[in-house]
C-alpha cells in the first residue's frame, strides 16, 4: 500500500494526502458498485425486458380485434410518455409524488421501478424492430408445415427477433449501469451516492468523481466484453 501511495504521490497535482484519500475511497465505491449499482441494473434490465416483450408482442399482432386495438393504442402512449420525458423526473414522480397520494416506496424498489419502465419502452421499440426485421418466409415457411399465427410466432419468429435484438438490448444493459447514478437523487446507497458522500466530507471533487468514472468505465468495459462474446456465439446460428 505504501509502495501504491508512493506512486500515486508522485503524479502531477497529486500529494501524500490526495494519494491517500484516493486509495481509502476506492474499496467502497467498488463496494457500493457491486451491491447496489450492478443489482439495481440487472434487476431493472430483467423487468424491463419483461414490460418491452409485452408490449412488442402486444404491437406486432395483426388485424386484432377492438381489445388488441385499445392495447396497442395504451401502448403507443406508454412509450411516447416514457420517452418523450426525462428518466430523472420519472423517478422523482414516484419517489416524491406518489406519496401526495398514499404510495410510499422505499428508495431502492423506487429505482428498480423506475427503471424498468423506462427500459421497457426503449427495449420494446428494439424487440419489436426485431420482429419485423424477420423475413416474411419464415412466416410464410411456419404456416406451411401447419403452424397458426401463436406457434409460428413463439417458436419460429421470436428466438429469431431475439437473436436480432441482442445487440441492441445489450448496449441498453450497459446504459443502465451508468444510468443508475441518477438514484443517488432519492437516496439509493450506490456507487456515486457514496461518492458524493465521500466528496462532502473531504472536498476533492474532481479526484474522488474521476475515480468514480473509472469505476463505472471498468464495469462498462467488462460488459462490452461479455456483449461481443455473446454476440459472436449467437452469430453462429444466425
Amino acid at each position: 500500500m505504501t509502495l501504491l501511495n508512493n506512486l500515486l504521490a508522485s503524479l502531477p497535482f497529486m500529494n501524500a494526502e490526495r494519494a491517500d484519500y484516493l486509495i481509502d475511497s476506492f474499496w467502497p465505491m467498488l463496494e457500493a458498485g457491486l451491491l447496489y449499482t450492478i443489482p439495481l441494473a440487472i434487476v431493472s434490465f430483467i423487468y424491463g425486458v419483461l414490460i418491452a416483450l409485452g408490449v412488442a408482442i402486444i404491437r406486432t399482432i395483426p388485424d386484432g380485434g377492438r381489445l388488441i386495438r385499445f392495447l396497442q393504442l395504451l401502448c403507443r402512449i406508454y412509450i411516447s410518455i416514457i420517452r418523450g420525458t426525462p428518466m430523472l423526473v420519472q423517478i422523482f414522480i414516484i419517489f416524491y409524488g406518489l406519496p401526495e397520494v398514499g404510495i410510499t416506496l422505499e428508495p431502492f424498489p423506487t429505482a428498480i421501478i423506475a427503471f424498468s419502465i423506462n427500459i421497457g419502452a426503449y427495449a420494446a421499440e428494439s424487440i419489436r424492430a426485431a420482429i419485423l426485421a424477420v423475413l416474411k418466409g419464415q412466416w410464410e415457411a411456419s404456416y406451411a408445415i401447419g403452424m397458426n399465427y401463436r406457434q409460428a410466432f413463439f417458436r419460429t419468429i421470436m428466438p429469431q427477433a431475439l437473436r436480432i435484438s441482442v445487440p441492441s438490448l445489450s448496449n441498453t444493459f450497459i446504459s443502465t449501469v451508468k444510468d443508475t447514478s441518477l438514484a443517488s437523487l432519492v437516496l439509493v446507497a450506490e456507487l456515486f451516492r457514496v461518492a458524493q458522500n465521500i466528496t462532502a466530507v473531504n472536498y476533492e471533487f474532481i479526484l474522488i468523481y474521476s475515480e468514480a468514472a473509472l469505476i463505472y468505465w471498468i464495469f462498462c468495459f467488462i460488459l462490452s466484453l461479455l456483449q461481443n462474446r455473446l454476440e459472436m456465439r449467437l452469430s453462429r446460428h444466425l
